[in-house]
């Protein structure tokens, strides 16, 4: 029932569209099943009996009959088509939406290929269900029933065949629906495997032909591409089981009825004409019956690809903005109060823990530690990417929770460890950062971020970067994206090791440029110890917690985990107390 309620949610508009398709063809398969008896009538009361007039009324009845069932067909593919595409764009559109709200930690439960087979192949064959499905749905069970009545009312006692035959089809049906349909969803999640190798492959392309390693990629996209194959061989070849078992026992009971309808018109109990009718009816009725079990099989898929789709638009976001929350940071002062922080509720140890921070209001901030120390996790709570697990983060005095999302997220500037550019321009990259800034405040910001000195080469701000920017270097992406980020006019300003592909000079301009940013709060994630030396206050983590908080001075002078980092890079020879 819920996949139910979840398709008639989101057919929207297109629910009359819905409605008259269905309508169309249970009109259509009623004026159809009229047609074998108008046909038993031109036997029985025409030919038979010489009645010419019988004759063309029945048959020119027949041909209206069949003439408007031809017409609501179309009828039939032209609004189930409307309503099956609109459904799926609304579905698309609004899976997509509902991503756009996720939290990094709900994007911790999806990965993207998954994503992207729900957001695709998902919603196609839930599309594929309502086109194909609809049809045989109606059609099935209007003509079993009234296919059923007819045939009694034309022969009971051949009737009674049917009604021993159809229980021992619905055990078949059922068995075979039941064993098929878990396969399905085997089926999509191999298929999200497929992606997902794909998606691996494409995007690190360059790093698999720098290393000559086609053979490795191509042998573990063939092993992926067959486990999909041999899933897919062993659900279509479960599912295809109706079709023998549901033929095997209607054509035995057609064989028994000619037999036995055979004997009644030489007992004479039985006309012609009606034997006729009723065999046609025989057909129908078989074909009905085929069409419901086929159709149990399209919708046996399209329910695991709804419960898929369920499963993301039932996502509930872990982070959403509170009602009257608040809309304007007022600084860019950032306080951590005993905060503690682990990815998974039952993970047995905390990425963070207890970290009691005060960053004052434009402040410059540095933050060492070596590998899995907590830096990147640290600045992520700033920003409200994740909420952490025990104490408060505040942000211009307040808990960040008490932010509108929005007003917070555009009140801090974040420069990803991994940086990405979209594909397309300059210009339109930039204007992620300010939509309406103009020309020169884009060359502004890519004077501070060092991206001048490149910009003319590449086009300018109209130049094309190519497909996630691949036309341009690792350390030039950088600086876009500082540049982009500097267009947002932060009250916090957070790099997160976003300039570990420059060379030492541009990092250097880059900080001095940096430093005459008044009223904005820069929190600096470096390697380098050169990045960070001339901050105000400098932060070193070591795993999870803080380890010293001072100058540069002062923690050369007293922390031996700052000496050691300072004298492997430095080299000058280091002195004095070890804390």
């Amino acid at each position: 029932m819920d996949g139910v309620r979840l398709i008639a949610r989101y057919l929207g508009p297109y629910r009359k569209d819905f409605l008259v398709a269905v309508l169309c063809v249970a009109v259509e398969t009623s004026l159809e099943l009229v047609i074998p008896m108008l046909m038993a009538n031109v036997v029985d009361d025409g030919i038979l009996t010489g009645d010419l007039d019988a004759v063309v009324v029945n048959g020119g009845l027949m041909l209206v009959l069949a003439f408007f069932s031809l017409a609501l067909g179309f009828l039939y593919a032209r609004f189930s088509a409307r309503a099956a595409m609109g459904l799926g764009a609304r579905l698309r559109e609004a899976e997509y939406a509902h991503v756009q709200e996720f939290s990094f930690a709900n994007l911790d439960d999806f990965e993207s290929s998954s994503l992207v087979t729900r957001l695709t192949t998902d919603v196609t064959v839930i599309q594929n269900a309502l086109v194909s499905g609809t049809r045989p749905l109606v059609r099935g069970p209007v003509i079993l029933v009234m296919g059923l009545l007819f045939a009694a009312v034309m022969s009971a006692e051949l009737a009674v065949v049917f009604f021993v035959v159809m229980p021992v089809l619905a055990v078949a049906m059922f068995l075979v629906v039941r064993r098929v349909g878990p396969l399905y969803r085997v089926l999509q999640g191999t298929m999200d495997q497929l992606n997902d190798a794909l998606q691996e492959d494409l995007a690190a392309i360059r790093v698999i032909k720098a290393y000559v390693r086609e053979g490795h990629v191509a042998e573990r996209f063939e092993a992926v591409n067959g486990k999909l194959a041999s899933t897919a061989t062993h659900t279509f070849r479960t599912a295809v089981l109706n079709t023998p078992i549901f033929q095997g026992t209607m054509y035995t009971t057609c064989v028994g009825i000619l037999w036995f309808g055979g004997q009644m018109i030489l007992a004479g109990t039985l006309q012609v004409g009606t034997f006729t009718g009723f065999m046609s009816y025989v057909l129908q009725i078989v074909n009905s019956l085929m069409m419901i079990s086929n159709v149990f099989l399209l919708l046996a898929r399209a329910v695991t690809s709804i419960e898929r789709v369920g499963e993301v638009l039932d996502e509930r976001p872990t982070i959403a903005s509170l009602q009257g929350a608040l809309a304007e940071v007022p600084d860019g002062s950032v306080r951590f109060d005993h905060v503690s922080f682990k990815y998974a509720s039952d993970a047995e140890k905390d990425v963070l823990e207890d970290i009691c921070l005060d960053l004052p209001a434009g402040s410059t901030v540095g933050v060492l530690g070596g590998t899995g120390s907590g830096k990147t996790t640290l600045v992520q709570l700033i920003a409200r990417l994740y909420d952490a697990t025990s104490g408060s983060v505040s942000v211009g005095g307040h808990d960040v929770r008490a932010y509108d999302l929005a007003a917070l997220r555009d009140a801090v500037g974040v420069v990803l460890q991994k940086n990405v550019l979209f594909s397309g321009t300059v210009r339109e990259n930039l204007a992620w950062g300010d939509p309406a800034a103009t020309d020169g405040q884009m060359l502004e910001a890519c004077r501070l971020a060092c991206a001048d000195e490149f910009l003319d080469r590449i086009g300018g701000l109209d130049g094309d970067l190519g497909q996630g920017g691949a036309g341009v270097s690792g350390g030039q992406r950088q600086r876009l994206c500082i540049a982009r980020a500097l267009l947002k006019h932060p009250r916090v300003l957070i790099f997160d090791d976003s300039t570990s592909a420059v060379d030492m000079a541009t990092d250097a301009q880059i900080r001095a440029n940096l430093a005459r940013l008044t009223g904005v709060t820069k929190i600096v994630i470096a390697q380098r110890v050169a990045s960070v030396m001339d901050s105000d206050l400098i932060v070193v983590l070591d795993d999870g917690r803080v380890h010293a908080v001072g100058t540069h001075d002062e923690l050369l002078a007293r922390d031996n985990i700052y000496q050691e980092i300072y004298e492997s890079q430095i080299g000058s020879g280091i002195s004095g107390e070890v804390a």
